[in-house]
């Protein structure tokens, strides 16, 4: 399946065999140079005080009206994911990046990305400038993820031939 990040925020957590809730979905955490998703946010459903604690995208079994991970203790703090701290000191992260061409042409930030929830590979990112959403990029368009912006490749234009060099057809004669 294949869904926007904007339309699962507070998508709720599931143990399998369980119906109860561990926590909803609150963000993402993408690899900037391969754009697989790590894992995910989730806010606690803790009743005193809400947390943000991480489940990696290796322990969620199903995805759909809820998000079914194997275990309860898949979810925890993102402290406990040693191999996952480098990626967070980089800096470099897709969401709330700005976006711009080879040229220099500034295309808005990446306000919102699209996932396969099989593979957990992100596939298109979608720029917005002040209210307005851009034209969605697709990955592969990529040409490298800096801490200042997202490079993308030059848009390519469609090439339309001139009126002149269109061969015109003459009417053809009604029959009687």
């Amino acid at each position: 399946m294949h869904v926007r990040l904007s339309t699962c925020l507070g998508v709720p957590f599931v143990e399998e065999g369980s119906d109860e809730t561990l926590g909803v979905l609150s963000g993402i955490l993408i690899h900037p140079d391969t754009a697989k998703v790590e894992g995910f946010f989730v806010r606690s459903s803790s009743f005193l005080r809400g947390e943000d604690l991480f489940v990696s995208a290796l322990d969620i079994l199903r995805w759909g009206r809820a998000i079914l991970v194997s275990d309860r203790e898949a979810i925890a703090a993102i402290e406990d994911r040693i191999r996952l701290q480098p990626l967070l000191e980089d800096g470099r992260a897709l969401l709330g990046q700005r976006m711009q061409t080879e040229s220099g042409r500034k295309l808005g930030t990446c306000a919102d990305v699209q996932f396969d929830t099989v593979h957990f590979l992100v596939e298109w990112l979608f720029p917005r400038r002040w209210f307005k959403w851009g034209i969605a990029v697709p990955v592969s368009d990529i040409l490298e993820v800096r801490k200042e912006a997202i490079i993308v490749r030059e848009p390519q234009v469609p090439v339309t031939k001139p009126a002149e060099d269109l061969a015109v057809f003459e009417p053809m004669q009604e029959a009687v």
